[in-house]
């Protein structure tokens, strides 16, 4: 049965000798034609993984349960690799070269490309986006890298992608929020719907609290979202109200001032919007009008 399976793609040494096997980096090198376009089964010991493999998290569960699946109807979808010295890196499949190592085969199914390390990386990052296993911080992770590695601006990686240019502006959004918070959306304890929400606090305190009361209380996106809402409303007055308050208590201190040199009730009226206002000072007798007077003439 599973030399069967095997039977879909040629070995790679029936193909090519030791030499032009290590030769053979660029698509016009002599015996290149041998290896593109086709499926080849390339010895598992041949296989290193890519260092800018754009997944960071495998799960192990995952993979022995793939590692059943590839043991009993083989590897359904070939591996895409790029030729490197002697060795081959992987573009994509690496989950499925990591279950077939489990499930003890040989060699593996397998394109290649030949491709520079720009175009591999793209090339693996385009891979991954479109996986649907994906969590939303390793695709905001992935769009930032084709941006920021690949040189893609948003909007021609929204027409490479098929994906709107606000869903790219939106993912990437959620690496500005903690690193907390970012850890619950990749294990699926709170949504990218929750974080968007989050996103509409201020400092980082802020964030975190509103994080806390939707674990706290169970809270759906929407309910997240008329939450960060109301917080939002209500800061603005919060604030002015505190300002007005600080204002009202610093004139009550000033009419207290003039008054003891004074000696006469005093009343402030100032208008912060425009800098502007006014001193009334009550006088009871002449007596009094003439102190002030005299004190003002000093």
């Amino acid at each position: 049965m599973k030399d069967k399976k095997r039977a879909m793609g040629r070995g790679l040494g029936a193909i090519l000798s030791a030499e032009s096997k290590a030769n053979i980096h660029l698509a016009q090198d002599t015996g290149a034609e041998e290896i593109l376009g086709i499926s080849l089964e390339v010895p598992i010991q041949d296989i290193v993984a890519n260092p800018t493999q754009p997944r960071t998290f495998f799960d192990e569960e995952s993979l022995q349960n793939l590692a059943k699946s590839i043991k009993s109807l083989g590897i359904i979808q070939p591996l895409t690799l790029r030729k490197v010295g002697e060795k081959f890196e992987i573009i994509s499949g690496e989950r499925r070269f990591r279950a077939s190592k489990i499930a003890g085969l040989e060699t593996v199914p397998a394109y290649i490309r030949l491709v520079n390390d720009k175009e591999m990386l793209e090339m693996a990052l385009v891979e991954n986006i479109q996986r649907e296993d994906l969590d939303p911080i390793e695709v905001a992770l992935t769009y930032q890298r084709l941006l920021k590695e690949i040189g893609h601006t948003q909007d021609n990686l929204s027409e490479r992608l098929g994906k709107k240019r606000s869903t790219i502006t939106n993912s990437i959004r959620l690496l500005n929020l903690p690193p907390e918070i970012q850890n619950d959306i990749r294990t699926g304890e709170i949504s990218a719907g929750h974080g968007r929400a989050i996103l509409s606090a201020k400092t980082e305190t802020a964030a975190l609290a509103l994080w806390q009361e939707i674990k706290e209380s169970g809270l759906n996106v929407r309910q997240a979202e008329l939450l960060a809402k109301s917080i939002e409303n209500a800061r603005p007055q919060k604030s002015e109200n505190h300002s007005e308050n600080e204002s009202s208590q610093m004139l009550k201190n000033y009419e207290e001032q003039i008054e003891l040199k004074f000696s006469s009730k005093v009343k402030i009226d100032f208008n912060p919007k425009n800098n502007s206002g006014k001193i009334e000072i009550k006088c009871k007798d002449r007596h009094i009008l003439e102190k002030i007077i005299n004190i003002l003439s000093q």
